[in-house]
């Protein structure tokens, strides 16, 4: 028996009515041989009707009912055990694909045979705006560096700065057998996506947006039962686990160290997501992970946002709190202009 080149694993929640879109986009695909595994667990998000409907429509769609309400971590890993499909996509109902998309990805496996990871593109739409992801400039450089259309085939020490890039499981093509079990909580994806990379050994580039995401911010609204903001203490923690005692893997720690400060930033500063009650405790949890994390000889980046480095490194909250402040004061000054 045939089994197709990607396996896309979608858990079905659908807080925002996304999913039809996202299932009529992979349906569209101009490439054929792929599977869908629609994961359904018992959250009052997850329409087991819609899966059921697609499960129905195409052979190449099938549906994984779960008995309890597990969160997306837990129902990926559902379905990448029930995958059989030569690399594995993970999608949310909030994601689109070109028609092309696919074809596009097989294409560029292709050219450079079997790899560990293909690194591609993605986009962000938001009340009628578009714009690149997190990743773009990464990527154009190291296709730049594989002579101008992405040709090399590349190991991560190769590229340590790839554990700079935001730790996303769905923009990239992974290797079935290489990914590993997603933890519970929320930001389940960080220590994944960051112990494949270094599992790696051939990593490859396709220099093109892939998937367009439908929200704001990556920020995923749906983790497991009990999670909040602060898992992602734990999620990075993880991660810095995977080079204890690895001299090997040292090559990696400054430019994770950069991401993870990066990410506990943005989610602090992010509106919604630490309440106001919590600011103070976030804040000290991520000064304390920076010091703890800190590498011998780290240098911070320039500029605004090595001011905001320092701050946190010294724990200042308060003058953290008034910098913000005056930023968004000098932005709302800005805009009347």
């Amino acid at each position: 028996m045939h089994n197709p080149l990607i396996s896309v694993v979608l858990p079905v929640y659908d807080r925002q009515h996304q999913l039809t879109d996202c299932l009529d986009s992979l349906l569209a695909q101009t490439l054929r041989d792929f599977e869908v595994l629609l994961v359904v667990d018992r959250s009052p998000d997850s329409p087991e009707r819609v899966a059921a409907a697609y499960e129905l429509r195409d052979p190449r769609v099938r549906m994984l009912r779960l008995n309890a309400a597990v969160g997306i971590g837990r129902a990926r890993n559902a379905g990448a055990a029930r995958a059989v499909g030569e690399y594995l996509l993970f999608l949310d109902s909030d994601h689109l694909l070109d028609p092309d998309a696919l074809g596009v990805m097989a294409e560029r496996l292709t050219e450079t045979g079997p790899v560990d990871v293909l690194l591609f593109g993605h986009d962000r739409e938001h009340r009628g705006r578009v714009w690149p992801g997190g990743s773009a400039a990464l990527l154009a450089e190291l296709a730049r560096d594989g002579g101008g259309a992405g040709q090399q085939v590349f190991g991560p020490l190769d590229h340590p700065e790839l554990l700079g890039a935001p730790p996303l499981a769905w923009d990239r093509l992974f290797r079935r057998g290489l990914v590993p079990a997603f933890p519970d909580g929320t930001y389940e994806e960080v220590p994944v996506v960051h112990q494949a990379m270094m599992a790696a050994r051939r990593i490859a580039v396709l220099e093109r947006e892939c998937v367009r995401i439908r929200r704001r911010h990556t920020v995923h609204p749906t983790g497991s039962p009990g999670s909040s903001h602060f898992d992602l203490f734990e999620q990075y923690q993880r991660s810095f686990e995977l080079l204890d005692g690895k001299p090997e893997l040292e090559p990696f720690r400054a430019s994770l160290f950069t991401r993870m400060v990066r990410h506990l930033l943005f989610v602090f500063d992010l509106a919604g997501c630490v309440d106001r009650a919590e600011r103070p405790q976030f804040f000290q949890r991520a000064a304390e992970a920076y010091r703890t994390h800190l590498p011998e000889g780290y240098r911070r980046p320039g500029g605004r946002e090595g001011v905001k480095f320092s701050l946190l490194a010294n724990g200042a909250y308060p003058a953290f709190e008034v910098a913000k402040l005056g930023q968004i004061a000098r932005t709302a000054v800005a805009g009347r202009r």
